[in-house]
């Protein structure tokens, strides 16, 4: 016979006593199966309940085409068919998916009210909350009236009831959406707002959802797909991003209101300070590459960035020269090899060479190469006069 529900009765029932029917298993676990349980199986876009069986964990609940609920154990149980147990739930994780999918069935219900957005499909899983609407394109101002709504109803404390209609009754209701079987429907209410069918656990009252908050919205498959977080979940997390903004804002010497003004104010000056930069390194690599002797190849060791280097390089060859270029450290050297318009010069089989003698990463081709060797470099010009001999 199939395993009897007790959370359609009490949702809130945290612990209950059973009769083993049979030990079985799932996916190559140990499973137990029992007379009646609290545990929820995985359904509707809700995960299984955890918990223990007789002090023995439950990893995951489960329910067979035919109805049987399979309480999946981490280790073999010592229980036998016949035995009586205590199963024990994992309240705190039950306790957040009934407010989630509570709240999962209130955010369907606004999407729908205020932004015609009906839900295709839910997904209340261990990392994110989704509702995946048939809509493309929603605007944010719909959707933050879809959220308001949602939170106003939770503020209203509405009375939330689940039951099995007969069918005259269930006939008189407005379904948000068509049951997805044809016997023993039962349809949970949250209030007089909405009125969906459902097998799930749920709150007793809108009040203990705690608040509905719309983190994302994206296209998917022509639809939308709705990131939502609610319950001790949301909670976590509008925490956590509210320590993120004022360590923010203590580090910008602001108001935690006032960090995005004072984000622009920076963005702006560092784009200032990055054209000026830009414009005095120019002047740098210009004095720099006047400065280098001769008429040829440029062969030299010089400090600066990498960015300094190619200015460089970029000057040399614009004046007919073969840039050369290391900047040398502690641990390696930066090299930015460039040539010059009608010469022979293959940077990138010069670089590999250097690479193979030195060690490193990096490449290119034989107008210009670029990299990082991976050992100190004493004697820049030495070392490529080696591997480079004049023509």
């Amino acid at each position: 016979m199939p395993t009897q529900r007790l959370y359609h009765a009490d949702a809130y029932a945290r612990a209950f006593d059973a009769e083993v029917v049979a030990v079985t298993a799932h996916a190559g676990m140990p499973a137990v199966i029992l007379d009646r349980t609290a545990f929820y199986p995985e359904a509707g876009g809700q995960l299984g309940d955890r918990g223990t069986l007789g002090g023995a964990p439950v990893t995951d609940t489960q329910e067979t085409d035919d109805g049987t609920i399979l309480h999946v154990l981490a280790t073999a149980p010592t229980l036998a068919a016949g035995a009586r147990v205590t199963g024990e739930l994992d309240w705190t994780r039950r306790r957040q998916h009934m407010a989630q999918h509570t709240a999962q069935h209130l955010l369907s219900g606004t999407l729908l009210d205020r932004a015609a957005a009906p839900t295709q499909s839910a997904r209340l899983g261990e990392s994110a909350l989704t509702i995946d609407v048939q809509r493309d394109r929603i605007p944010e101002a719909e959707l933050a009236r879809a959220e308001d709504l949602a939170n106003d109803l939770i503020d209203d404390d509405l009375a939330i009831r689940a039951w099995f209609p007969e069918a005259g009754e269930l006939a008189q209701l407005r379904l948000r959406r068509d049951p997805k079987v044809a016997a023993d429907i039962r349809v949970v209410a949250i209030g007089d707002f909405d009125f969906s069918p459902c097998g799930g656990t749920h709150c007793a009252r809108t009040s203990h959802i705690g608040a509905i908050r719309i983190t994302g919205a994206e296209r998917y498959k022509g639809m939308t797909r709705v990131t939502f977080v609610a319950g001790r979940r949301g909670r976590a997390d509008l925490f956590a991003r509210d320590a993120a903004l004022r360590a923010v804002a203590s580090a910008l010497s602001c108001a935690p209101a006032d960090a995005p003004a004072a984000l622009d104010k920076l963005r702006a000056d560092a784009t200032g300070t990055s054209a000026t930069l830009t414009a005095l390194r120019g002047q740098l690599a210009a004095v720099i590459a006047s400065s280098q002797p001769g008429t040829g190849a440029v062969v030299a060791a010089l400090a600066g960035d990498p960015e300094l280097l190619r200015t460089i390089a970029a000057k040399l060859v614009a004046a007919g020269r073969d840039a050369l270029l290391a900047a040398p450290d502690d641990t390696g050297a930066t090299v930015v090899l460039q040539r010059a318009a009608g010469s022979a010069l293959d940077c990138g089989a010069l670089w590999n060479q250097l690479a193979a003698r030195v060690g490193g990463r990096g490449g290119g081709r034989a107008d210009r190469a670029e990299g990082r060797l991976a050992a100190p470099v004493a004697d820049w010009p030495a070392l490529v006069a080696e591997l480079r001999p004049p023509a």
